[in-house]
């Protein structure tokens, strides 16, 4: 007897999903990995990631949900400067108290990612925004991956990027990451100037 695979529904977010966002964004967190065991509190992850796209602008946040909860999402900006502005004045700062800022220079990776947390600014390539202002993280669980869903997920945002007037959306990822590479590149994504040993850039214009 062969196994059925519910079927997957695309659609926007709602406040219920933000759990299974935070989960998603962990157990995807590591190079497409689980990242729970590597961080000494991962919630960080979600709360540099997912979290603020979610508070910002959910009319940007897409999630594929099996029918019982949501096993993948996209999140994104149409602004990346106005972003990054808003995130350095108001998520940061309400952040503080749970995640401070390490003293002198990062030593974990929980010290890296807080750092990253309080100069959040540095993930914005200026030469890349002002061609493509919008930016997008999408993470997908396991058992949501190699059935088509990540496309599904990138055609609801685009159409609501396009929607939106803008021009272009760009990413950051680990170049260790080849299978997310792999999936951009078969999407139209191409590879754009930035900065950083441990992050390409790519971006795709509408």
């Amino acid at each position: 007897m062969t196994a059925t695979t519910s079927p997957v529904t695309i659609r926007g977010y709602a406040p219920g999903d933000l759990e299974a966002l935070r989960d998603i964004c962990v157990r995807t967190g590591l190079v497409g990995g689980d990242a729970t065991g590597h961080y000494a509190d991962p919630a960080i992850l979600p709360a540099i990631f997912a979290e603020p796209y979610a508070a910002f602008d959910p009319g940007l946040v897409f999630v594929a949900d099996d029918g019982t909860r949501a096993i993948g999402y996209v999140v994104a900006t149409d602004d990346s400067v106005a972003f990054f502005e808003r995130f350095a004045a108001e998520w940061a700062p309400a952040l503080a108290e749970r995640f401070p800022a390490p003293e002198g220079e990062p030593a974990t990776p929980d010290d890296e990612l807080r750092d990253l947390l309080h100069h959040a600014g540095r993930m914005l390539v200026p030469g890349i925004a002002a061609g493509y202002p919008a930016h997008l993280h999408i993470d997908l669980l396991p058992e949501g991956q190699r059935r088509g869903l990540g496309r599904r997920l990138m055609d609801a945002l685009f159409d609501a990027l396009r929607a939106r007037g803008v021009p272009g959306v760009h990413l950051g990822m680990s170049p260790a990451n080849t299978n997310a590479r792999a999936f951009y590149d078969r999407i139209g994504f191409t590879e754009l100037p930035g900065h950083g040993a441990n992050i390409t850039h790519l971006g795709v214009r509408f």
